[in-house]
C-alpha cells in the first residue's frame, strides 16, 4: 500500500510542479521535486510516529543524492543524452567529485534517517564545501577561457 501511495504522491507532485513551471520566473525539475517532496513527506510522517518502511523513502532518498550529483556535476555528465556542460575540467576531477559527493551524500541521507542531526549537518556542511571547491573552480576556468577567446578574437580581427 506504501508504494501505491508512494508512486501516487510523486506522480500528483510532479504534474503540479509542471503547471507551477509555467508561472514561475525560475525553473523546478518536476520528477526532482515530486520525488523530493515525497520522501521528506514520508520522513516527517515517521517522525510523528506512524509505521511506514523506511525502505521507500530510503530509495527515494538515494535518487535524490544522485540527481544532485548529476545535476551538479561539473562535467558532461550525461554523454548518452547530448546534453554538454561548459566546465572544462579534466575526467579525473568528474570521479573526484562524484567520489567525494556520492558517498556522502549517502550517508546524510542514512543520518537523515536515523535522526542523527549532528552528522547529517557535517556532512551536509561538507557536501556544500566540496561542492563549492569543484563548482567555483569551474566558473574561474570559464571567465579566463572567456577572456582567452575575446584576446584570440582581438588578434584575428587585428591581422
Amino acid at each position: 500500500m506504501l508504494i501505491a501511495v508512494t508512486v501516487i504522491s510523486i506522480l500528483a507532485i510532479t504534474a503540479l510542479v509542471w503547471l507551477a513551471n509555467r508561472f514561475l520566473p525560475f525553473a523546478v525539475c518536476p520528477i526532482c521535486a515530486g520525488v523530493f517532496l515525497t520522501w521528506t513527506g514520508l520522513l516527517i510522517t515517521h517522525f510523528l510516529g506512524y509505521q511506514i518502511n523506511l525502505i521507500v523513502p530510503a530509495l527515494l532518498m538515494g535518487g535524490t543524492v544522485i540527481g544532485i550529483a548529476y545535476q551538479l556535476a561539473p562535467l558532461e555528465a550525461w554523454p548518452l543524452t547530448g546534453l554538454k556542460r561548459k566546465f572544462r575540467g579534466s575526467s579525473d576531477a568528474l570521479l573526484l567529485w562524484k567520489a567525494l559527493f556520492i558517498p556522502a551524500g549517502f550517508a546524510a541521507a542514512y543520518s537523515a534517517l536515523l535522526q542523527l542531526w549532528s552528522a547529517l549537518i557535517l556532512i551536509t556542511v561538507f557536501l556544500v564545501l566540496i561542492s563549492t571547491l569543484f563548482l567555483s573552480s569551474n566558473s574561474r576556468t570559464d571567465s579566463r577561457e572567456e577572456s582567452i577567446e575575446e584576446i584570440e578574437n582581438k588578434m584575428k580581427d587585428c591581422c
